[in-house]
This record gives structure tokens, sequence and C-alpha cells, in this order.
């Protein structure tokens, strides 16, 4: 059994305001170290609800486990290349086949290509079209698990860019149906297997749109 970690560190990043403050010293004879959080419920490895882009639609505790833990299917999409539009051939191509309701995990190891920590994991990154979402949420899946910033418009909003939301292309078709998101995984060429078992559990903040995960893939366990 081999546990692959795929979770982006939460930690300072020019992209997200991000604080981890400390109180205590151990050493100098305090009692407890104690670290505080300050950050967006939408960075580095996170699932999104329905209610990021819709109104009275369900929040992040709404989200049920079943929804982003269980068995996932890897589309191997490692031989992308920088700036790439993805279509649907090339995830078809990609996708070793499986019933509907599974958990469909995108893999380009983009990270290996560009740190996630600069802007180029953005600016070059490859990106599904329209038709591409239209293929995945055709599939049915429950969720849908990414390693590169999926939607063209992405590296628009890093200088405060508004494009219309019909081009933020998985929210508008994948996410709008209930597939549910999960985003900016790394880390993902390590996984060796077509099915793992997966799980993306996020924090539990009532009326939150979304909220960071701890995701892992765990290959090896009997039915996989």
């Amino acid at each position: 059994m081999r546990i692959i970690d795929l979770s982006m560190p939460i930690g300072p990043h020019f992209r997200w305001q991000t604080d981890i403050p400390i109180k205590g010293d151990i050493k100098a004879g305090d009692q407890f170290r104690i670290s505080r959080l300050h950050g967006p419920c939408h960075g580095f490895s996170h699932v999104d609800a329905q209610a990021h882009i819709l109104a009275d639609a369900p929040t992040i505790e709404q989200t049920p486990l079943e929804i982003v833990v269980g068995a996932a299917r890897v589309l191997d999409l490692r031989d992308v290349q920088p700036m790439e539009e993805i279509g649907p051939e090339r995830l078809a191509k990609a996708d070793p086949g499986g019933p509907e309701g599974e958990i469909l995990l995108l893999s380009a190891g983009w990270d290996r290509h560009r740190s996630y920590q600069t802007r180029e994991f953005w600016l070059d990154a490859p990106w599904l079209n329209r038709a591409a979402a239209e293929w995945l949420a055709a599939r049915k899946p429950r969720a849908l698990a990414f390693d590169f910033p999926q939607d063209y418009p992405i590296r628009l909003l890093l200088d405060g860019g508004v494009v219309p939301f019909d081009q933020h292309v998985t929210h508008d078709i994948c996410l709008r149906q209930g597939i549910t998101l999960i985003e900016y995984l790394v880390g993902t060429a390590a996984i060796r297997e077509k099915r793992v078992f997966f799980s993306a559990a996020p924090l539990k903040i009532p009326g939150a749109d979304g909220a960071p995960s701890r995701i892992y893939a765990i290959e090896g366990l009997p039915g996989f």
C-alpha cells in the first residue's frame, strides 16, 4: 500500500494573503506552542462548494464526504505541454474507463514543469476548453480533481482581470450541475495506478463556499 500526498503546503504565497503567526516558545519555558492560520478558503489545495458560484446553493459543510472520498480513476495527461488547450479527444484518450459516479482525477503533473510558488504556474498552464468540460460532465462523475489551473481565465485573475463567467468552463458547466471541483493538487505524477482510493475531505466551515483539504491517494487497496 502507498499513500501519496497530493496537497499544496499552506504558507506564504504571492497569490494568496496567508499568515501563520505562532504564540509561545517551549524552549523559553512556555507550556504550549500555538499556531493560528489566516488565509483564503479557495487558496492552495481546496474543494469548491456550489455556493462558490450560485446563490442559495449548498455551502461546504453541506458537501457529503462520500462526494470527495472514494474510488477515483486517473486520467493521465502527463505529456501535456505549456499553454496547451485540452479538448475532449485528449481526455477520452487519457481516460482508462469506468462507471459513472466515480471521482475523476486529471493528472498533468504540472508542478513538475512550473513551481506552484510562481506566477508561471498559472500563466503557462494548460487548460480545458468548453467541449472538454462538457465531456467531463457527460461522464457524470461526482467530483473532478485537477493538478493544473483548469479554466483559462484563472491566469487572468492574477492581475485583477474580469472575464465573463461562462469562460470559467468547469465552474459554469460542471460545478453548476453539482459536480464538485477539487483544485490545485500537486504531486500527482507519483501515482502509478489507473484507479486509486482518493480523499479530499474539506475542513468543516459552516457557511463557507469552499475549504482547504489535505488530499491524498492510496494505491494497493483491495478492489482498486
